[in-house]
This record gives structure tokens, C-alpha cells and sequence, in this order.
């Protein structure tokens, strides 16, 4: 089992991240089930991923730090509302679990995998990706730094060469 996700887990924490919003996805169970754990957390899951943008600026309102868990399919999901980050000017960060590219043997996760980083970055989204396990804590941590110190929005991208092509 990869170090990486409790390590990642660990940082958002020590960083002030108290509310984590996703739809059920594999490459952030770790995340997942430790924020579920987490008596001083809320942990929000999604009926569809857009919910946690709107989830995100409630966050940002009320003066606690959250963060949005996806897959790559769902950023399609939340193209529109991606548009809500800035009108309210709130700080956005998502950590992206990627399909449709390394290793992938689904051919049905291409389109939206192969869409994520030109879809992001049209909306206004910085990307920032980490390939390995070594430029997991580093990336989020800059990750970190833009949104909640500059108020920016941004997606790390955590790659299938990062967790792993599903297999079939």
C-alpha cells in the first residue's frame, strides 16, 4: 500500500482542511475513509461533483478550509459551476484522481480523462500535477499555498502513473 495518501491526508490537515466533499472513488479512498474517521472533519459525500463546488464556497463563507475529492469524469461534471469560483472570488482546491490516460484499459474513460487539464484551465483552473509519490506532498503543498494564501483555484492532478491503472 503506497504511503502517499495518508502523508497527503496528513498535510491537508495540518493545513486547516476540515471539510471534505466527494463522490465515492477508489483512487482517494485512503482520503476518503480517514476524513470519515475524522471526528473533527466533516466528511460530505456527493450525489454529483458539482455539488461540492457549491459545497466548497459554503466552506469559504463560513470561514473553514475544504476540499473537493473527484474523479477525472466528474470534472465534466462541474464545468458550468466551475464559473461560481469566480463570481464569489473563493479560494478552490480539487485533487482529481485521473482515468483515461496512462495504462488505461477502459476505453470509455478517455474522452473526459484526455479533456480534464484543457477543460480546467478554460474555466480558469490552475493544474498542477504529481507523477509520483515523491511530488505528492510537494504539489499539494503548492497547491495549498495558491489557493488559500492567493485565493486562487486550483486542481491537482493525481495521475495514473501516481495511483495506478484499474485493472479489467
Amino acid at each position: 500500500m503506497p504511503e502517499w495518501p495518508d502523508a497527503l491526508y496528513d498535510l491537508l490537515r495540518q493545513n486547516g482542511v476540515t471539510q471534505f466533499a466527494y463522490v465515492p472513488d477508489a483512487g482517494h479512498k485512503v482520503l476518503i475513509d480517514r476524513s470519515l474517521a475524522d471526528a473533527d472533519v466533516h466528511s460530505v459525500p456527493l450525489t454529483t461533483e458539482e455539488e461540492g463546488v457549491a459545497m466548497l464556497a459554503g466552506a469559504d463563507l463560513g470561514g473553514q478550509r475544504a476540499v473537493l475529492l473527484m474523479q477525472s469524469s466528474g470534472v465534466g461534471n462541474c464545468i458550468n459551476m466551475l464559473s461560481l469560483t469566480h463570481g464569489g472570488r473563493f479560494p478552490f482546491l480539487t485533487l482529481v484522481s485521473m482515468r483515461g490516460e496512462y495504462g488505461e484499459g477502459n476505453p470509455w474513460q478517455f474522452a473526459m480523462g484526455q479533456a480534464v487539464e484543457p477543460v480546467l484551465r478554460a474555466m480558469g483552473v490552475i493544474v498542477l500535477r504529481a507523477e509520483t509519490p515523491a511530488e505528492v506532498v510537494p504539489t499539494v503543498t503548492a497547491a495549498i499555498t495558491m489557493t488559500y494564501q492567493s485565493g486562487q483555484q486550483v486542481a491537482v492532478l493525481l495521475t495514473q502513473r501516481l495511483i495506478g491503472a484499474k485493472k479489467f
